[in-house]
């Protein structure tokens, strides 16, 4: 038998290279890949959250109606003579249908533009007419019927142009499509 080469030439020398330029090179790397993770998630949170915004919006948003299946009583609570029948008068060429016209018959005080009165069965009516009728405040009451009292206030000075009545309903529409 013969004894084991004492030959330590196969043995690398040390080479001198330091460890720690490369480790630092991959820590830095893995620091830039966290940032870059962590603001993709921050993003895409951020994102939930404004399609959370705007289908909360959209939920709210006020319905489109066909006018001719909304029935209003248009009230004046104002100095102004006639304003109710002029009001009733532009609201029926809309395609509302006005079931009475009058002063208003309560002696609530109406400030504002006005005020939109309705019961329960009124609340999809009164949100569309309020789309007519910018500003005016909405007053819940206790009537069975789906009726909507329009009263007019001191400061109302007319009804939103059809323009601005189907920029509102378009702008629900889209914000629907999109939840």
């Amino acid at each position: 038998m013969s004894a084991p080469p004492t030959d330590r030439s196969a043995v690398r020398p040390w080479s001198g290279r330091r460890p720690i330029p490369p480790l630092v090179f991959l820590l830095v790397l893995a620091l830039a890949a966290l940032v870059v993770w962590w603001n993709v998630f921050d993003t895409e949170g951020e994102l939930e959250e404004q399609e959370a915004e705007a289908c909360a919006s959209a939920s709210a948003a006020p319905p489109s109606l066909d006018p001719t299946t909304v029935t209003l009583r248009v009230f004046n609570a104002t100095d102004t003579g006639g304003l109710a029948q002029e009001v009733a008068a532009s609201l029926q060429e809309r395609g509302f249908v006005v079931e009475e016209i009058a002063n208003d018959p309560t002696e609530r005080e109406v400030t504002g533009v006005g005020e939109l009165r309705h019961g329960p069965r009124g609340n999809e009516a009164a949100a569309y007419v309020a789309l007519f009728v910018p500003g005016a405040g909405d007053f819940p009451d206790t009537r069975a019927t789906a009726t909507v009292d329009f009263v007019i206030g001191p400061e109302f000075t007319g009804l939103a142009s059809p323009e601005d009545v189907e920029a509102a309903l378009g702008a629900a529409a889209s914000a629907t499509a999109a939840c």
